[in-house]
């Protein structure tokens, strides 16, 4: 007898509040904080090498407190643990600069249109690479969100002040939907696997500061900086250490098909800043693009639910 949803997940309310706190921090809080970084002179590879080193002593910390040092010892020393968190680490490196340059450089929809294509993207990955079936209306959906990108990329070539393709839009869902499927095999908790992707970061973060130190371009060493924005950078880790704790509490406390339907709210807060408070050009061929892939999501998010409702109905018939 499968389980009451209600006793399976008993504490449904906590766990919403923890997952619509880690998607709309991540829909607005971190944007919002990295335009105001870039605003006041930051370059992108500060802000990401701030992001690890000031992320990197928290988690340890972190760990300390939740009794996570031995299994994070242990994922160091496994081959099998490394294998996967290894070329995740190159992935999340990839997603977090790129994201950040989306918002230093007015692509904030960009990154919007990626973020609402990686859950297709995940789907697809599953199909290649794990087994899993798909059905027509799943192929339907991400043939739909292909032709968003390449709508979207028609928008911005024909557009007055033009960024030109909307490469973001694919480097993002790539990165993390890969980065999604190496960790789906990695059996570590999501702090451990995070701060083991730290601590590879940092040597590139020092990197990146000595490097700029030397061009006289870090703005956190400049005698000019206030020390209120330095307070500011300062934050960097517990902004980006904050969502993903919220996160991994709500997966804990929800369905995963509640968890998948909620994280759309991200992208949307995104796309709404980028033109509502980044100035970033909403013009008509860009609006139907993302017409485009929020037909492909509705699409997906029915036949999700509809699978949903088939596998109950088939439970309760096997019951009876």
């Amino acid at each position: 007898m499968s389980p009451d949803p209600e006793t399976q997940y008993p504490h449904k309310a906590k766990g919403y509040a923890y997952a619509m706190g880690a998607f709309g921090w991540w829909a607005f809080i971190l944007p919002s904080y990295f335009k105001l970084l870039t605003h006041y002179g930051t370059p992108p590879f500060e802000a990401f090498a701030e992001r690890i080193l000031f992320g990197f002593p928290v988690l340890l910390v972190i760990l300390a407190f939740t009794k996570q040092l031995g299994d994070f010892g242990k994922a160091l020393t496994t081959w099998h643990t490394l294998k996967f968190l290894i070329p995740s680490t190159c992935l999340i490196f990839f997603n977090w600069f790129f994201f950040i340059y989306s918002v230093a450089t007015d692509r904030m929809s960009h990154a919007a249109m990626g973020y609402y294509i990686n859950p297709l993207f995940s789907i697809a990955l599953g199909f290649f690479f794990l087994g899993e079936r798909m059905r027509r209306i799943q192929w339907l959906a991400i043939a739909l969100a292909g032709v968003a990108v390449i709508v979207m990329g028609y928008a911005e070539l024909t557009a007055v002040n033009s960024h030109g393709l909307p490469w973001i839009a694919l480097i993002l869902p790539t990165s993390f939907g890969f980065y999604g499927l190496l960790r789906k095999n990695v059996k570590v908790s999501a702090t451990v696997g995070l701060t083991f992707e730290m601590m590879f970061l940092a040597p590139i973060g020092i990197g990146l500061m000595i490097w700029l130190s030397k061009e006289n371009t870090a703005i956190i060493l400049a005698d000019s900086t206030p020390s209120w924005l330095t307070g500011v950078m300062l934050l960097g880790g517990i902004v980006t250490i904050i969502p993903m704790v919220c996160f991994t509490n709500g997966v804990r406390l929800l369905p995963l098909s509640t968890v998948g339907l909620l994280q759309y709210s991200a992208p949307t807060g995104q796309l709404l800043l980028s033109f509502l408070a980044f100035g970033e050009t909403f013009t008509p061929m860009k609006f139907f693009s993302f017409a485009i892939i929020w037909t492909a999501i509705g699409i997906y998010t029915w036949d999700m639910i509809r699978g949903h409702r088939e596998m109950k109905s088939a439970k309760i018939e096997m019951l009876e």
